[in-house]
């Protein structure tokens, strides 16, 4: 009996030693503006690219998308949302932050949003700063384009002073970098002006029943345009074999 008793231990212990580890669960936490941020309902079909970015992970991961509309690095920070998060993470969380189209806003009636260039690369300096100081991952995504053709029909360079800080706070605190300027221009330019408005906010008077004078926006995104920056997002997180990319449980087009 207690030999019989020794095989069937042994046996399990060597079956739950095959067996793969259980991962961890882990939080992501999204910072940044009305490009990522959620959505109500009858606000549709604006999409922020982190509603359907959090449809794509498994059960080990849970999405805290803290983007807001209209928010910069500055106002992010100066509203206390910043300091929300910075309480709130755990080891092992990753932040994703996605900053830019509003730390550029030059216009008049954009003043309070407005965030020189040297004042984002601080700010970027403290979000990576502090997330790696609770033993969590930070990644910086330069903003995602503007659709805005030149007359030859290339998608134009829509945010370079502020993708290239960046990339620099990324190389200087060894922070891995997802060139999402990059990858939606390329997109646009493949797609071409007429095919590139499917992904963008616009719409007809009495298209919508939310927007019954149309709206012709070119910075936001309907479903399908959220979707696929989502998906490019998704694909570089791949790519750069983040431990975040192991628990992707759908397919991402290329």
């Amino acid at each position: 009996m207690i030999k019989n008793n020794s095989r069937y231990w042994a046996g399990l212990i060597f079956v739950c030693l095959a067996l793969p580890p259980l991962k961890k669960n882990i939080r992501v936490w999204m910072i940044g503006d009305s490009t990522m941020c959620n959505y109500t309902r009858d606000r549709s079909p604006v999409t922020g690219w982190g509603m359907p970015f959090a449809d794509f992970f498994d059960s080990t991961v849970s999405i805290h998308n803290m983007a807001r509309g209209g928010r910069s690095t500055r106002t992010f920070i100066s509203e206390g949302r910043w300091k929300n998060v910075a309480d709130s993470l755990g080891e092992d969380d990753y932040v994703l932050i996605q900053f830019g189209h509003n730390d550029e806003a030059k216009e008049p009636q954009y003043k309070d949003r407005y965030t020189p260039v040297p004042d984002y690369i601080a700010n970027l300096r403290r979000f990576v700063a502090e997330t790696v100081a609770k033993k969590a991952h930070p990644v910086l995504i330069t903003p995602m384009t503007r659709m805005a053709f030149d007359s030859g029909g290339h998608q134009k360079e829509t945010h370079a002073e502020y993708t290239a800080a960046v990339w620099q706070v990324g190389r200087e605190t060894n922070t891995p970098v997802i060139d999402l300027d990059a990858m939606s221009r390329q997109l646009l330019d493949e797609l071409g002006p007429k095919c590139a408005k499917l992904l963008f906010m616009q719409l007809d008077p009495g298209e919508n029943p939310h927007y019954p004078a149309g709206r012709h926006d070119n910075t936001h995104f309907n479903e399908l345009g959220a979707r696929r920056m989502a998906e490019l997002v998704l694909g570089e997180i791949r790519r750069q074999k983040l431990e975040l990319a192991d628990r992707i449980t759908l397919k991402v087009a290329k």
